[in-house]
């Protein structure tokens, strides 16, 4: 399986969020254009996924939904609240191992430390090794069976600066 991990695009701070509520922040519009241009960046790779699937915090199923826009694979796109800020990787594992074993690309748009401590977990077996997951930032794991613990190899982490210029070649 190939796990691509995407880190939600530049978002409002939180006082800017109205109530004050996490998981209602929104990309701001500087944020939705670098978004575009990094999914643009992922369709130059000829990136596919069977399955896109979101935290469903309003900032990370926006950068999911404009993945999903970019690629033409709406249909393929679900939420679930294992990829919440504070979510559970053994939770977000078994989850994919449950329901979604027959998929052989899949995209997890979430957050940060979750999205670090996930990949750190995956490749290592411990979710504290320091690595820096900017905002918009995309890594690919191939795994060949997935378990919490060391049981993926890093591919490739690409910096947003990175796929946006992949996308700005299109043309």
């Amino acid at each position: 399986m190939d796990l691509f991990l995407l880190r939600h695009a530049i978002a409002e701070p939180a006082a800017e969020s109205g109530a004050g509520a996490d998981r209602e922040r929104r990309l701001t519009p500087e944020g939705e254009e670098k978004m575009r241009e990094i999914a643009e960046g992922m369709k130059v790779c000829e990136l596919e996924f069977d399955l896109i699937l979101s935290s469903p915090y309003a900032r990370a199923k926006q950068t999911a939904d404009i993945v999903a826009e970019v690629l033409q694979c709406k249909k393929r796109l679900e939420l679930s609240p294992n990829l919440v800020p504070n979510g559970s990787p053994q939770k977000l594992i078994d989850e994919l191992n449950s329901n979604y074993a027959d998929k052989e690309s899949i995209l997890l748009a979430s957050h940060e430390p979750y999205l670090s401590g996930l990949l750190s977990l995956l490749i290592s077996g411990d979710a504290g090794i320091a690595i820096n997951f900017k905002k918009g930032g995309l890594g690919k794991l191939t795994v060949d069976r997935l378990r919490h613990g060391r049981c993926a190899t890093l591919e490739w982490l690409l910096t947003p600066r990175q796929l946006r210029g992949l996308g700005q070649r299109k043309g």
